[in-house]
């Protein structure tokens, strides 16, 4: 491999770290090596992240982004490692989230809540697992059930994830369908927080207002949303729909953007 060659090959596997740990106390301490094992991943702009390893041999947990200099001198590869135990892991675990899909997606909830049970217990905080369980119950009706899924996720900002951003929409759709409103709105607030420039955000955000009858906020999302985008069609038509049932308040009726006559 040439040396040009060579530095295009990004950094994609996993390492291994050591730590020096003192146990003991008094004239009976002694020093222990710790070693962890690591998913890293270098992205095209060269930063690594690195994501800890689960017993179960599956990347969990929250990533972190480390120097490229430190994550050299301190992490070693493990080849070996990823192709007998880490892999083989992974692949059984994207296995059963797709066979638990394919349930959900023939209305075979039961089946879908059974795998999806079963690869969170390989990966409990699996964003794709979380969200098809949140959704399996909430496709059910069952709101109690979906609230804890819901409290899970709202923690973990890889729930916001541009990835898992279909996810994202049909969890915080299902959520206002099955009248969880107070959630819809917490949900859009924590997506708002990492996207605050996506003016379908804003419009999700609105609808979930106005189920609320908090007509202020669900005005000013909607004006939001134009800013960001004066062609969405939806949201302007919403506020046509405030202003023909009279339903804007009085302060708002007439500020920018333009409330279509």
């Amino acid at each position: 491999m040439s040396e040009t060659e060579n530095q295009r090959a990004r950094i994609k596997g996993v390492f291994s770290s050591e730590k020096i740990a003192k146990v003991g106390a008094g004239a009976t301490v002694r020093k222990t090596t710790q070693t962890m094992y690591w998913f890293a991943e270098e992205d095209e702009q060269g930063a690594i992240t690195i994501q800890p390893l689960n017993p179960n041999y599956v990347p969990s947990g929250p990533k972190q982004e480390i120097p490229k200099e430190e994550f050299l001198e301190n992490y070693a590869p493990e080849p070996e490692f990823y192709s007998s135990k880490v892999y083989p892991s992974i692949r059984k675990l994207n296995q059963t989230i797709a066979k638990a899909e394919r349930h959900r997606s023939n209305g075979d909830t039961y089946s879908a809540e059974y795998e999806f049970g079963n690869a969170l217990s390989v990966d409990e905080e699996n964003i794709r697992a979380n969200f098809g369980l949140g959704l399996t119950y909430l496709e059910r009706g069952e709101s109690g059930k979906a609230d804890n899924i819901f409290q899970r996720l709202i923690k973990m900002e890889a729930t916001f994830d541009a990835e898992h951003k279909h996810l994202f929409n049909d969890f915080g759709i299902n959520l206002r369908k099955n009248e969880m409103y107070d959630q819809a709105a917490d949900y859009y607030a924590k997506a708002l927080e990492l996207s605050p420039a996506d003016e379908n955000l804003h419009y999700n955000m609105a609808r979930a207002c106005f189920a609320k009858s908090d007509i202020e906020k669900t005005v000013e999302h909607l004006r939001l949303a134009l800013s960001l985008n004066k062609d969405l069609e939806i949201a302007q038509k919403f506020l046509d729909y405030l202003k023909k049932n009279n339903l804007l308040p009085h302060n708002l009726s007439t500020a920018d953007p333009k409330v279509s006559d």
